[in-house]
């Protein structure tokens, strides 16, 4: 990959239902940029601007994006109303509500009617991070070096946990 993310038309997409939900986002985007994946960050909101949904979801593949992202809070429907409206992949954060602690957000998503699938993620900041990994995951199908990335990245994290265990341990021994 010699070209830059910001260089390249932006595959995935990360769409939130309220501006507020864009720190646990930055999560997500993180680790996009981190792959070099192109992405484009977006404020649209089922309830409060469904026509802008809606033209969002119908013309995101003519956009040239392969997944879109959502994270939602309460009733959570801006996934799901994205996936009714296009084929594309789409993957659901569920937001940290202040009423029942993410819990009405991650039920919207992961109850969704049989025939429009939303894969969903856990609550908060380890959904957003697993989401853009997830992402990662469906691009590295027919990119062969974001696959080795993602090799890489996963062969760093179990050395990263190796590399714990055996420093606990020494610091234990009896």
């Amino acid at each position: 990959m010699s070209e830059t993310a910001a260089q390249k038309p932006p595959v995935v997409a990360i769409v939130m239902g309220s501006k507020s939900d864009f720190e646990v986002m930055k999560e997500c985007s993180k680790v996009l940029a981190d792959f070099r994946v192109p992405h484009e960050v977006r404020v649209i909101s089922a309830h409060r601007t469904p026509d802008r949904a809606y033209a969002f979801a119908t013309e995101a593949e003519k956009q040239g994006l392969q997944v879109i992202i959502a994270a939602a809070g309460k009733a959570a429907h801006l996934a799901g109303v994205l996936a009714a409206m296009t084929t594309l992949p789409v993957l659901g954060v569920p937001m940290t509500t202040s009423d029942l602690g993410g819990l009405d957000s991650l039920l919207s998503m992961v109850q969704m009617p049989a025939g429009i699938p939303v894969g969903t993620t856990a609550i908060g900041k380890a959904g957003a991070k697993n989401a853009a990994l997830l992402a990662v995951a469906v691009l590295a199908l027919s990119d062969p070096a974001l696959r080795d990335a993602l090799k890489a990245y996963r062969t760093n994290m179990r050395a990263e946990v190796e590399a714990a265990d055996a420093e606990v341990r020494a610091s234990t021994v009896v």
